[in-house]
């Protein structure tokens, strides 16, 4: 994966600009829509009494209750969780050198949502229990994959790629397991509710277990950019310009990790941002990971703000988030493929 000179500071800080505008539009946006009907004036009134301490008549306390605790979290939530999922995504194919590999490749999804799962079936649907195993399997999956590519000694790209796909299938196995063994009338659709993604229960509490892991792996990430454009050249290049590139890789993927792991937890498993966001953003900016890291948080928060607000909106009872993503995203990379003629 070559680095492209096409980039550079002025239109990365004009793009970025028009990303972070439509990111507070579609914000803004989500606040109106919804089942419950909530005005304009109404959420101008309800923001005026916040900011000025004043009290709202009674009329006005049941759309307070859904603007500040229901739809503000969910909007936090998914673009949170969009960042994380498509900064990881670049960052995997940057150090991979690898355009077709996702936050997934590891096994880091099917790991946490293996956790999920177990969390459901062990507890009677305890929340922070279900979370908690997520997050441990998700982080349990990397060290495997850690040691699995650390018994080839050479600690390649292909050897952790490989390990990622076999700790991948056996965890995605796992979850085939406990969906047999789950009690048809709860369990099992609860299983297979959480594995395909949703923000119903988006609430402050969930961007409190999540906010430290992620700004760690946001800050660890961003401070970090600018060295995988070296990765990108190669480990021998990498080497003579004072770089030890298998630290550093490892260092990116535990980052990754604590980040996807998060994020299942709270979300479920959410595919194709990871996969997508990245290729368009490197379409609109070029390769620099310096310009494309940030781009792409801003962008697939964004892009899962809007897949949130359809998936509650455009069915009278909620869509997955995941089944929309991947509605939405093969298409997308489908048309990526075809219009850079097969080269990805």
């Amino acid at each position: 994966m070559k680095i492209k000179k096409n980039s550079n500071r002025v239109s990365f800080k004009n793009v970025v600009f028009i990303v972070v505008v439509l990111l507070i539009i579609v914000s803004v946006v989500s606040l109106f829509i919804g089942r419950y009907d909530v005005s304009v004036i109404d959420i101008i009134k309800i923001f005026s009494a916040k900011i000025n301490h004043t009290n709202l008549p009674d009329e006005l306390q049941i759309s307070s209750y859904i603007i500040w605790d229901i739809r503000i979290p969910r909007i936090i939530l998914a673009g949170l969780v969009g960042a994380c999922i498509a900064i990881s995504g670049t960052c995997m194919q940057g150090l991979l050198q690898n355009p077709l590999v996702s936050p997934d490749v590891l096994g880091v999804s099917s790991g946490a949502g293996f956790g999920a799962a177990l969390g459901i079936i062990l507890t009677a649907n305890n929340l922070i229990t279900i979370q908690l195993l997520s997050f441990l399997f998700g982080i349990v999956s990397m060290c495997l994959v850690f040691l699995f590519s650390k018994s080839r000694k050479d600690h390649s790209i292909l050897s952790i790629i490989l390990s990622g796909i076999i700790v991948s299938s056996v965890f995605t196995s796992l979850i085939s397991i406990t969906k047999y063994v789950a009690d048809t009338e709860e369990k099992l659709p609860a299983i297979t509710f959480w594995l395909m993604g949703s923000f119903s229960n988006a609430s402050y509490d969930q961007i409190k277990i999540i906010i430290i892991p992620v700004l760690i792996g946001l800050i660890g990430l961003t401070m970090l950019r600018w060295k995988i454009n070296i990765l990108s050249l190669g480990d021998d290049e990498a080497f003579t310009m004072g770089v030890n590139p298998k630290r550093l890789r490892w260092i990116i993927i535990i980052l990754c990790t604590v980040m996807v792991s998060s994020t299942v937890t709270v979300a479920g498993i959410i595919g194709w941002i990871g996969l997508v966001i990245p290729h368009i953003c490197r379409k609109i900016i070029g390769y620099n990971h310096g310009y494309l890291i940030p781009l792409s948080g801003f962008a697939g928060a964004v892009f899962l703000i809007v897949v949130d607000c359809l998936a509650r909106n455009i069915s009278s009872s909620e869509i997955p988030i995941g089944i929309l993503t991947a509605l939405i995203g093969a298409p997308i990379f489908a048309l990526l493929f075809i219009y850079k003629k097969g080269e990805i």
